[in-house]
């Protein structure tokens, strides 16, 4: 499926089934030395492979360990497949390329790789990953990744997926980190700073980095991380990634960022009293929506953002805190002055990260458990995200899922929530 939104981003006649990305990056100048390795499936029958690459200057292309001829313009790289292609074959890209990095300009402000006042940021959802390398950008192309960055010793390198290796010499230190469950692009992230390093106890290793100065606060707001661990996998399924990942970093950020595997908060949303504690929990439940279940088209962002903000709720209730029907309500009351001019199901581009996409997606879900009651409600959610696991699902998918699990027709409940822009009565 071709994302209607972002038409320009991505190729659907091939797929990338593995990214090997070998980065040297040098902090005070903004300067990246690339060479990208890609693992590419054909589709359609073709001899052109069409990529999504910023500007940089890319200096060879080779195919199956040939030159080949390119062209790379308006943040495309178009190369000869050497020989025609024909479904199912496969070959290996390699891209060499050079630059200072600069993040992709978008509606929602710079998207991508992004330089932080001592450090680095890679903050991609939902075109920005072409700002650092090349690939098929759209989300429902999911592959295995090999990452790994060279910089200067003095700063730690987080990247997604395991950490297999780190070696020191006179140049910096080489981090190498590999991703094997399959990643959508914009959810692939490095992380540059100067950051002291913490573990936190539980069945699922978690780490946090964080500038030192901050290690009380971060430690105290991310103290019931288990226990929400922990009360996410009875109600969503287990916890889908190997560990998790948590990243500090020393500048403010409007709103934290979710990476597979990790999530990325700012100085400013860490205060030692867990004031930002909901941001947390949704943060964490992106690793079940959005991570391993992957949208096919952002038009259907609302089983990501709505599954995290319902997230929040289902914290609160857990923790002692409101029951989810009182923030339920009360988001109601909010969203019934608003303009009733959004269809969840198909916000349109420029919506896509609109709070509404976020309240009205937990909403349905709220009113789709007292439609079904706590145990379906939450035995669906389950089988949800274990059929699912590591793969891409639509609207389309997710109602048809939930029939099974109701005793009557669900096509006006999902109509009204989804499709109509007008605000349902909460049941």
């Amino acid at each position: 499926m071709h994302d209607r939104y972002f038409a320009r981003h991505g190729d659907e006649n091939h797929r990338v089934d593995h990214y090997d990305l070998t980065l040297d990056y040098r902090i005070g100048p903004n300067r990246l030395d690339g060479v990208a390795r890609l693992t590419l499936v054909a589709v359609e029958p073709l001899s052109l492979l069409r990529l999504d690459l910023g500007a940089f200057r890319v200096s060879q292309v080779l195919v199956d360990g040939e030159r080949v001829p390119y062209t790379h313009r308006e943040n495309k790289l178009t190369l000869s497949a050497g020989r025609p292609l024909e479904p199912g074959e496969a070959v290996v890209a390699e891209v060499r390329y050079s630059g200072s990095p600069r993040p992709v300009r978008s509606h929602w402000g710079d998207l991508g790789w992004e330089e932080l006042t001592d450090g680095v940021i890679v903050a991609s959802q939902p075109i920005g990953a072409p700002s650092w390398f090349p690939c098929n950008d759209r989300p429902g192309n999911k592959a295995s990744y090999r990452i790994s960055v060279t910089a200067a010793s003095a700063y730690q390198v987080i990247a997604n997926g395991r950490l297999v290796s780190k070696s020191r010499a006179a140049s910096g230190t080489t981090w190498v980190y590999e991703q094997d469950e399959p990643m959508a692009t914009y959810l692939a992230s490095v992380q540059i700073g100067r950051y002291q390093r913490a573990e936190l106890p539980g069945t699922v290793p978690q780490s946090l980095a964080f500038p030192g100065r901050l290690a009380a606060q971060v430690k105290h707001d991310f103290g019931r991380q288990e226990h929400m661990l922990a009360v996410f996998a009875e109600r969503f399924g287990p916890y889908p990634f190997d560990a998790y990942n948590v990243v500090v970093v020393d500048d403010e950020l409007e709103i934290p960022i979710e990476a597979q595997g990790m999530s990325i908060f700012g100085r400013n949303h860490v205060d030692g009293r867990r004031r930002s504690e909901r941001l947390v929990a949704h943060e964490l439940a992106h690793q079940w929506f959005g991570n391993s279940l992957t949208l096919a088209d952002w038009r259907d962002i609302w089983l990501h953002e709505g599954f995290s903000a319902y997230a929040e709720w289902v914290w609160s209730e857990a923790s002692g805190d409101e029951p989810a029907g009182e923030h339920a309500r009360r988001w109601h009351r909010r969203l019934a002055s608003l303009p009733q001019d959004l269809v969840l199901a198909d916000p349109g581009p420029e919506n896509i990260f609109d709070d509404r996409v976020y309240k009205r997606g937990a909403l349905a879900l709220h009113a789709l458990r007292g439609t079904l009651g706590d145990a379906a409600f939450f035995a669906m959610v389950r089988e949800w995200t274990a059929a699912k696991r590591y793969g891409v699902v639509t609207t389309r998918e997710f109602i048809g899922h939930a029939q099974r699990y109701a005793h009557r027709p669900l096509d006006t409940f999902f109509w009204t929530w989804l499709y109509d822009a007008r605000l349902p009565y909460l049941p």
